[in-house]
């Protein structure tokens, strides 16, 4: 739920710009359409005013922010809500505690707040919401900092500690809902998306080149704490923040509560005892995240992930009404339709669907741009769109989603090559043999191309990239010649950045698929995926909730063997396929193949030729030195022409050019 925006101004007489502060907030109204709240403070003088707008309930009589203009206030809360919990006007933020001695602006679900209201309670609070945000305020002066390990959620959340004279800002686990800032000599500023700070003034729109540079090289972004804009940083997952309002000056380092301990281990659990765990595990996950005061529905695509939450849902509340939406392809070979409809069915869910087109892409993308606010590895991002806006045509404000279950159940085809590398370092010699037989066959692999990625992993110090930089793809694109030159990447201008190639990362040790996972999970590939799926979610006033990525889940997982992940016959997810028996339709559980939200991209942006070559012809194009713009038309011919490989770069040159133009980014 929820979108929030944040200012504190530095040095004596400083004083925030009221209407920049209402702009901040206007940009992110799509994430709170129906409250709108604001906090003033002269932390100074020790004076605040709440005060509203015009999406404001007339019930709280709060003065409009206009009231105040003549005042001086040197921090600022903005709040735009979604409401989910408690719906009456008690759910308004910026909220204080019981003794007014703390604030709180936050974006996200508790999901165990009810359990944490009954322990806080036991201590001396009184509630008078049915709101976690309440609860949120509780416990950290309970618990302090340390309240963070009591959450089961998603949050980003900044809250002003009026007797410490400081900010304390926190983002979940994950890193499921956002939170980005930036800090200077004059002024500390967050919020929940990008465009909110630029709307804030006093920043320019400037590429980071290090960051441009991974993103066209190999789609990444989401990795670290810098953005592709100059200067505006992410608060990393399980990170902390704590701003001194009295120092002036950059913010210290975020701070990190939590982790995934690789070094723990279940080798003493059977994998029919693990089965039956984790099956506990995940219900209690689901049938806590369907607490709602609204609506809520499921996307669904029909593969293993999806399917097992709503037919959870249904597990966990045999009496829910419930509502299912997914993308179809007008490709057969990726179209998942079948198996969505089995998955729908077992639930007795009512069914939605969409089917975008590839001009319905171009007439979006501008909105779709805007959306995301930094670039975007593909146009499966597009149909993530449209199934939330399907949803919040129909009602529908809560969805949950199986993001994330990929990176700890090892559901790409790239984990099978870390197995098999973890066989060899191990000197399984003859389970190595069985597997590498029995995995080849698969679909959509080889008994070369999983060597030939295989002996990467092994012989390369360089980590893979998850499903957006798959070792498989690019070692056998490698091989077979046909790939990028990189001659469309104007090196030059990056040597002139002072970039170079990125440096080795650390090599893998004996559990390479282990080492795999964590990557994915807290680098590569989730970060992207979950900030796609926020803001394609909350673009269309939907909240989406991802019952797989609990510190409870996680911990588990990763620390069963790693033949419970992946079979000895190459099957992936085997402990959750065995969890899920009598849940999930055996259909679906004995599925191999692995397509996910894919969209037809190759058919799509050959129909689009007249429009891209107009793109790659434009100004904006001309204004981006980072590209080679004669390789980049050339590539695109070869391409077209089949004397080249396709994959992901012709959307990163469309989406970068799309993006600096709409963005006004310099360079």
């Amino acid at each position: 739920m929820c979108g929030i925006f944040g200012i504190h101004r530095s040095g004596d007489g400083a004083s925030v710009d009221l209407q920049a502060l209402k702009r901040a907030t206007l940009a992110i109204s799509h994430r709170g359409p129906d409250d709108e709240g604001y906090l003033l403070a002269d932390t100074r003088a020790g004076e605040r005013r709440l005060c509203g707008g015009p999406d404001t309930s007339a019930h709280l009589n709060l003065p409009p922010l206009e009231a105040f203009t003549d005042n001086s206030f040197d921090l600022a809360f903005g709040f735009r809500r979604l409401s989910i919990l408690d719906l009456s006007v008690g759910g308004h933020q910026p909220m204080a505690s019981a003794d007014g001695k703390c604030w709180i602006v936050y974006n996200g679900e508790i999901y165990n707040y009810l359990e944490l209201r009954e322990e806080l309670t036991g201590h001396g609070f009184v509630f008078k919401t049915g709101t976690d945000t309440e609860v949120i305020l509780a416990a950290y002066q309970h618990w302090g900092v340390r309240c963070l390990e009591h959450f089961n959620g998603m949050w980003g959340f900044a809250l002003y500690d009026i007797e410490r004279r400081e900010l304390f800002l926190a983002r979940d686990p994950f890193g499921i809902k956002p939170l980005y800032y930036v800090s200077d000599n004059e002024r500390f500023v967050f919020a929940s998306e990008i465009k909110a700070i630029l709307e804030a003034g006093g920043l320019t729109s400037r590429i980071n080149a290090r960051r441009l540079y991974e993103y066209l090289l190999s789609g990444l972004t989401d990795h670290t704490e810098e953005t592709l804009f100059a200067g505006v940083r992410q608060l990393p997952a399980a990170h902390y923040l704590i701003v001194p309002l009295d120092k002036a000056g950059d913010a210290p380092e975020p701070k990190r509560y939590w982790q995934v301990d690789l070094r723990l281990r279940r080798e003493d659990i059977s994998f029919d005892e693990a089965a039956g765990e984790l099956r506990r595990l995940f219900l209690e996950s689901v049938r806590l995240h369907l607490r709602s005061d609204v609506q809520v529905g499921a996307a669904l695509s029909g593969g293993i992930d999806s399917s097992a939450i709503v037919t959870a849902m249904r597990e966990v509340e045999p009496q829910l009404e419930l509502y299912t939406f997914s993308y179809t392809a007008d490709d057969s070979a990726i179209n998942e339709e079948r198996w969505a409809d089995i998955a729908a069915g077992a639930a007795g869910a009512r069914r939605f669907k969409v089917q975008p087109s590839a001009q319905e892409l171009v007439a979006d993308l501008n909105r779709l741009i805007a959306t995301q606010d930094e670039p975007f590895g593909s146009t499966s991002i597009y149909a993530q769109y449209r199934v939330f806006k399907l949803a919040h045509e129909s009602s529908i404000k809560v969805m949950l989603d199986g993001q994330g279950a990929d990176e700890m159940l090892a559901g790409y085809r790239t984990y099978l090559a870390a197995r098999l590398g973890s066989l060899l370092k191990q000197r399984q010699w003859a389970a190595a043999r069985r597997f590498l037989e029995s995995a080849a066959g698969l679909p959509a692999m080889g008994r070369g191309m999983l060597l030939r990625a295989t002996g990467g992993m092994l012989l390369s110090p360089y980590t893979s990239h998850g499903k957006l930089l798959p070792a498989l793809s690019q070692l056998a694109r490698r091989t077979l010649g046909n790939g990028s030159s990189l001659a469309w990447l104007n090196r030059g201008w990056f040597e002139e950045q002072g970039i170079e190639p990125p440096k080795p990362a650390n090599g893998h040790g004996r559990e390479m698929l282990q080492s795999e996972l964590h990557d994915t999970l807290v680098r590569s590939s989730l970060p992207m995926l979950l900030r796609y799926e926020d803001r394609n979610s909350m673009a269309h006033s939907v909240e989406s909730r991802v019952p797989f990525l609990t510190s409870a889940l996680v911990e588990f997982i990763f620390a069963l063997p790693e033949e419970y992940l992946i079979a000895p016959d190459g099957t992936s997810k085997s402990i959750f396929r065995r969890a899920m028996r009598g849940i999930v339709p055996d259909e679906i559980l004995e599925r191999k193949d692995k397509i996910g939200f894919a969209t037809p991209e190759r058919s799509w942006l050959s129909a689009l030729k007249p429009w891209i070559e107009d793109v790659f012809k434009s100004e904006a194009a001309a204004r981006i030195p980072a590209l080679n713009l004669p390789h980049v038309k050339q590539e695109w011919e070869q391409i077209l022409e089949g004397r080249r490989y396709f994959d992901f770069r012709v959307w990163r040159w469309l989406n970068l050019i799309r993006w600096a133009e709409q963005f006004k980014v310099e360079f």
